[in-house]
Formats: C-alpha cells, sequence, structure tokens
C-alpha cells in the first residue's frame, strides 16, 4: 500500500515506514502529525484518485527531528564591471517517520 501526499507544495510518494523530510512543519520531536492532502491511494490492485484530495483518506505521521538542507551557493557575476556576490541558503526541513496510511472506505 502506498500513497502520494502533497506537503509544503510538494508530492511524495510514501509507504508505511518510509522516513522522508519535507519542507519545516509546525511540530515538536516525537509529536504524531496528520497530513491531509491525499491525492492517490493504492492498496494492493485497488486506486483511489482523488479530484484533486481524497475526501476520508489522511496520513499519520510521527515528528522525527528538525534539520537544516545542504547548502546551496547562489553565485551571481557581472563581467567586466569587478562585481560579484555569493550567497549561500540552507533550508529548514523536518523528518517525518510514516506510521499509517488511512483510507475510509
Amino acid at each position: 500500500m502506498y500513497a502520494i501526499v502533497e506537503v509544503g507544495a510538494k508530492q511524495y510518494r510514501i509507504k508505511k515506514d518510509d522516513v522522508i523530510e519535507v519542507e519545516k512543519l509546525a511540530g515538536d520531536k516525537g509529536k504524531d502529525i496528520t497530513l491531509d492532502k491525499v491525492l492517490l491511494v493504492s492498496k494492493e490492485k485497488k486506486v483511489e484518485i482523488g479530484q484533486p484530495y481524497l475526501k476520508g483518506a489522511s496520513v499519520i505521521a510521527t515528528v522525527v527531528k528538525a534539520i537544516k538542507g545542504e547548502n546551496v551557493v547562489s553565485f551571481k557575476y557581472r563581467r567586466r564591471k569587478a562585481s560579484h556576490t555569493t550567497k549561500g541558503h540552507r533550508q529548514q526541513l523536518t523528518v517525518l517517520k510514516i506510521k499509517d496510511i488511512k483510507l475510509s472506505e
């Protein structure tokens, strides 16, 4: 059984016991959160697709920890102007462990 959920304008394909990194969510370490924006659920050979979301479907996940992503460097250079800028960015992420995928029948 797997599901496709939308978290922070990105979509993730998840199964039970998967560990995923998503954009920062409100929640303390060890707390359970519910992801309601479920786009698709596949159970054995049965596939249910939402328009855009499935009603009654949800995913229960536990917050493992909050981390920072890799450093992304932005470099701007203007030729013959003796001008350049370097900036770095580290996205704040939340690590989630999927506990259960619920689907109302």
